[in-house]
Parts: structure tokens; sequence; C-alpha cells
């Protein structure tokens, strides 16, 4: 019998406005997911509520407002915006939601069954596996549509963080930054804690067990965030043909006192300005879309720390947004699927058992 076709894009989200209100409600989503803090459901509820949700919407909400758009957030708009130019160039239906607030996931699953899709391709805006952003947002649409939509089938998208176009994509559209002087480039992809490196490590006993371990072949960088981003920031390095003194990788927005991936990017940013690097420019790999991390944490804080260690030129590179080559990468992937030979590399719910996001005491 022949299949009905849909795509789903999912991204991770953002407040419905900048208000407080509005920030603690999305706020309490995301922090309340056991894939992002991932301790038990008490544990958890005790950490949100009374020692995050008290203070850190205010602070969140101003810089919001910071980034704030006319048509809404930033995140939301261009997803929005590439959702539209997407539709634009393949011949099935496509919907978008994010994981956390809106458009939500439940509306976006009955927009496609209204349309009688009952074969979904589900593409996560992550390029690299991370259990609380690829994995997440994967579980969430299979949890939705099993309860609105049993019999509707979802076909995942694997990581797409080494395939040539989307490489190509991520290099053409940082080469105008790239022909002009600078000294240094810093790859900053967004962090995670190290011990959701090791709950996703299928071996049980390489990530993070050697100095090495990204370097070293194993069946635990099919589903290691590290190795991922270390192999685009590989990719793009051959292709670019960057000098090794000329470039580094660190990791931002980190959250509680726990040990997150390193170097931090904010150490990172003032040290380099320390050492004499003058004109920096600093590319996000880890986000498809600029939002609050790329423009206010890098664009605004980031800029502001590094003149004020002794810098003189900063640049954050824009996100892939709505680059032309980015709507190919995705037209690429809806094309194969609709010619019925989507890529068939498992997804990580299937390499990985489930006891890797149980919380831990």
């Amino acid at each position: 019998m022949k299949s009905n076709k849909g795509v789903l894009l999912v991204n991770l989200g953002s407040p419905d406005s900048p208000s407080v209100p509005d920030v603690r409600r999305y706020l309490r989503e995301f922090l309340m997911d056991s894939r992002v803090l991932d301790v038990n459901w008490f544990v958890r509820f005790c950490i949100v509520h009374f020692a995050i949700l008290p203070s850190r919407p205010r602070q969140s909400a101003e810089a919001y407002h910071k980034i704030w758009t006319p048509a809404g957030s930033p995140l939301v708009v261009t997803s929005k915006n590439v959702r539209a130019k997407l539709q634009q160039k393949v011949s099935v239906p496509v919907e978008l939601a994010m994981r956390y607030q809106n458009p939500s996931i439940p509306d976006a699953i009955r927009a496609l069954v209204d349309k009688s899709i009952d074969d979904v391709l589900l593409i996560p805006l992550f390029p690299h596996y991370a259990m609380s952003s690829f994995e997440s947002a994967v579980e969430r649409v299979k949890e939705v549509a099993a309860k609105l939509a049993p019999n509707l089938r979802i076909q995942v998208q694997p990581p797409y963080y080494d395939a040539p176009d989307y490489i190509e994509a991520l290099v053409v559209s940082a080469r105008e930054y790239l022909q002009k002087d600078f000294d240094h480039l810093l790859f900053s992809f967004h962090g995670i804690p190290e011990r959701h490196l090791r709950k996703s490590d299928p071996t049980g006993c390489h990530c993070l067990n050697s100095a090495n371990c990204c370097e070293t072949p194993s069946p635990a960088h099919a589903t290691c965030y590290r190795a991922q981003c270390f192999k685009t920031v590989a990719e793009f390095v051959q292709k670019t043909g960057l000098n090794r003194d000329k470039y580094s990788i660190s990791f931002q927005s980190r959250l509680g006192r726990d040990p997150w991936l390193k170097p931090y990017t904010d150490f990172e940013i003032p040290r380099l300005a320390k050492e004499g690097k003058t004109k920096m420019l600093v590319i996000c790999p880890a986000f498809v879309a600029d939002c609050l991390e790329t423009i206010e944490e890098i664009g605004m804080r980031g800029r502001d720390t590094f003149i004020q260690a002794g810098g003189k030129d900063f640049a954050q590179i824009s996100c892939l947004n709505e680059h032309p080559l980015w709507l190919d990468v995705l037209r690429g992937m809806v094309d194969r699927f609709t010619r019925g030979n989507a890529e068939s590399r498992p997804s990580k719910s299937d390499v990985v058992p489930s006891r890797r996001v149980q919380p831990v005491a």
C-alpha cells in the first residue's frame, strides 16, 4: 500500500514572549525534562522549583528582551521561515515543532494526521547527537505520536554532523568572515554535562576514559556528542585549510556545578584575548539557527568579555539560518525519504539501552 509521506522539523524552542511568566514556563518545561536534568524526579523538582525558578526567569527574561524581534523569538521566526522555504522546494507536507513550548509537537502531529500523513520523516534540527537535545526531541515525538496517532510511522534522520553537504553549507556560510583578517577562530559548541557522555556510551568504558578517546575508533562515537563535535571541526578545517594555530574548540552554556565538557567558552574568550589574539571570530556549529545562546551569550556578552580582556575586533559568525545551501541540505534529506532510500542508520534509542536515561540519585 502506498504511504502518504510528510516531514516534521523539530528544534529546541523558546519562550512565547520575553516576559518573566513566559520565560518561567519555558524554563520549567525545559529543566523538568529527565534527559536535560537527569536526576530522580523529586530531586529534579526541588532543584528546578526551589533553586532555579525563583531567580533565573527574571535574569533570562532580561537576556531575551535584548534579542527579541517584532516578529518574535529569533529561533522560532527563523525556524518558521525555514519550514516555509523548504515547503516550496519539496512535494510533501512539512510541519515545524519545538521540543519545548510553541509551535508544539502535538499540534504538528495533528496537522500531519489531518493531511492523511501516515509516514513521517522526523528531522531534529540538531546536527550532533546528545541525549538532552536530539534524543529528547526524538523520544518526545514518539511519545506524542503513540498517543495521538498510533499508526503513524516515524523515520528519524540520523545526525548529520559530518555530512558533506552540511559541512559545505557551514563553510560557505562562514566564508565571508574567513576572508577577512582574523587572529583566531573559536568553535563554540553547546556544552553538556560529562555524565551525559558516559550515559550515552554503549560500550560503558570508552567516553572520557582516556585523553584521546574521541580520536580512538569506537562504536561509542555513533552516539558521542563530543566526538561528533570534533569531527565537524575536522571536516570544516580540512575544507578550509585552516592552520592548526588559527582555531580551537570550546563549550558554552553550562548550568550548575557538575563538570561539563571543557574548555569553557567563557574562560577561553578572555584567555585568548590576553594571549594577544586581538581579532576573534566565533562560530557555533551546534546551532542551525541563531538564538539566545549565539546572539546574546556569544555576540553580546562574549564580545564584551573579549574587549574588556584586551581584544579589539570580535565577530560571531551567523548560524546557517535560512542559507540556501542549508535549505538544500534539508531538501536532500526529504528527497531521499520520498524516494524510499532515506539513510538507515538506527536512531540512538535503538542503539543504546534505555537504562542510559535513568536518573542518577
